[in-house]
């Protein structure tokens, strides 16, 4: 099978989860024995043609010129190479800008879409920009060959919505067995006697209720924010809104994983609050660390973590559980959370999975 992967930046990953999934998954396939390329941003901070046995292809993306209209032209711009190759099947990751262009697609190929998350409810998108995302989401189910689902709660989605089938795949995470308390005095925190969480800045993900319900709390400790708070506009505008409160630090985007995993793994309350998407992969990651997860109350997470963390809707409920939670007299969670991790989520189950799925859909012509 000759296979390509679309709709990411691109391998190594320095970006996301897509990515994420993207190097591990291509990098599989390669071990394996497939010819699998990997399409990426002609910017990208990576610039050879191959990475670990994966071929490499970079395309002109003007994203950093024009915003994000510019992924637009960088998907249409993969698309039209992949109609250069004799590809057997294409792996489209998202459909937020690629799947206007689905008649370009090679139709030698079979496509299968990851439907992502319910992109059309970030609110940090106009009313117009939401339209136009639900109907992108409908050309992806409708469109593909194979729909994936990376969450229970989407797949039910995609069969209510549009009465088609869809093939459950969640990300993975690798357990993080080492960890390392002296990276804590970088940050001048002390092991449990802080709480954080990791996130995009933006509006969908909470930040601003667990901010605000943490300045409302009696807590002495300190608050980490991990994100690139300078990077988008409601990032800016949490950062001037809290940046008076010492007890508050806003750290940028952290990429080193041993470090974040050390953080997330001395911290005492570790929170999560993500509403739109399917499974995080930052949530997976919290999880892999045995981190302490105080998660927004939605299927998606529930979906994942169960029974085994605590859940909030408002800021009253995050000032509680900062007043009242420690991390030591929740050891079940953080073990039960753990073997989730190994059992459920691991990347060599998960992949083997997509393998499965790739095959079928190749058998299947």
């Amino acid at each position: 099978m000759k296979i390509a992967i679309i709709g990411t930046r691109g391998i190594p990953n320095n970006y996301s989860g897509f990515e994420q999934f993207a190097e591990s998954f291509a990098v599989f396939l390669a071990e394996e024995g497939y010819e699998i390329t990997v399409y990426n941003s002609h910017n990208h901070n990576y610039q050879k043609q191959s990475y670990k046995g994966v071929k490499i292809i970079h395309c002109y993306d003007p994203e950093y010129l024009v915003g994000t209209f510019g992924q637009f032209i960088y998907d249409f711009n993969c698309i039209l190479n992949s109609r250069r190759h004799q590809y057997d099947l294409i792996l489209q990751l998202g459909y937020t800008s690629n799947s206007i262009w689905h008649f370009l697609l090679p139709k030698s190929a079979r496509v299968l879409t990851n439907m992502d998350g319910l992109e059309w409810k970030r609110t940090k998108y106009s009313p117009v920009v939401q339209k136009f995302l639900k109907y992108a989401e409908k050309l992806a189910a409708t469109k593909s060959n194979f729909l994936i689902a990376d969450s229970l709660g989407i797949q039910t989605y995609i069969k209510n919505k549009y009465k088609l089938e869809s093939i459950y795949i969640p990300y993975g995470a690798t357990p993080a067995n080492q960890f390392n308390e002296t990276i804590l005095d970088e940050y001048n925190v002390s092991p449990y006697d802080y709480n954080m969480l990791v996130a995009r800045m933006e509006p969908e993900n909470n930040i601003e209720t667990i901010l605000n319900g943490f300045t409302d709390s009696n807590s002495n400790q300190l608050f980490l924010v991990v994100g690139n708070y300078e990077g988008t506009k409601f990032g800016k505008y949490l950062y001037n809104k809290f940046k008076d409160n010492n007890a508050i630090k806003f750290l940028g985007g952290i990429f080193d994983l041993e470090k974040l995993n050390s953080l997330r793994k001395y911290s005492n309350l570790y929170f999560h609050g993500h509403s739109v998407g399917g499974t995080n992969p930052s949530l997976l990651e919290a999880m892999a660390s045995e981190a302490f997860i105080i998660a927004h109350n939605n299927e998606f997470n529930k979906g994942i973590l169960q029974e085994d963390a605590y859940y909030f809707e408002d800021s009253k409920q995050v000032a509680y559980y900062t007043n009242m939670l420690k991390k030591q007299n929740h050891t079940a969670f953080l073990k039960n959370n753990l073997n989730k991790i190994q059992s459920q989520f691991n990347w060599e189950r998960i992949n083997n999975q997509y393998l499965n799925s790739l095959i079928e859909a190749y058998q299947s012509v």
